[in-house]
């Protein structure tokens, strides 16, 4: 158990950044099935769907950073990373680093979390709507 004196030194808790990493990484698999169910129903091919995909996923990952990450980096509290560098959309700025592993992690890894489940949904709704 850690002790007061190593949050001080250490003010990031290991089993809160595990947790934000997986409520971010459920948003982005349902977001995705909800993409590929819009897609299919739209009719979208190749790769107006997949760019489709794309678009609304980095659009789900800067609405998640403007609504929570942002307001809380805002804070008066000077935070710096183990890099020592200051609040960063990828290595640190804006507090990405402060609640999740990485910015890559934060920005891009749901792209690949949810494919699968876009392609899923995306064929299964093309399919319908198409029959």
């Amino acid at each position: 158990m850690l002790s007061e004196r190593d949050y001080q030194i250490s003010p990031i808790v290991q089993e809160s950044v595990m947790h934000n990493s997986k409520s971010l990484q459920n948003l982005q698999s349902l977001s995705a099935s909800l993409f590929g169910i819009s897609a299919g129903i739209l009719g979208l091919e190749s790769y107006s769907g997949f760019l489709f995909y794309i678009f609304f996923s980095l659009l789900t990952s800067f609405l998640v950073y403007l609504v929570r990450v942002a307001p809380s980096s805002s804070s008066p509290k000077n935070y710096k990373d183990n890099k020592g560098t200051g609040n960063g959309l990828g290595s640190g700025v804006g507090g990405v680093k402060k609640y999740f592993r990485s910015g890559f992690e934060f920005w891009a890894g749901g792209i690949m979390n949810g494919f699968a489940g876009f392609v899923l949904t995306w064929t299964l709704f093309y399919g319908l709507v198409r029959a």
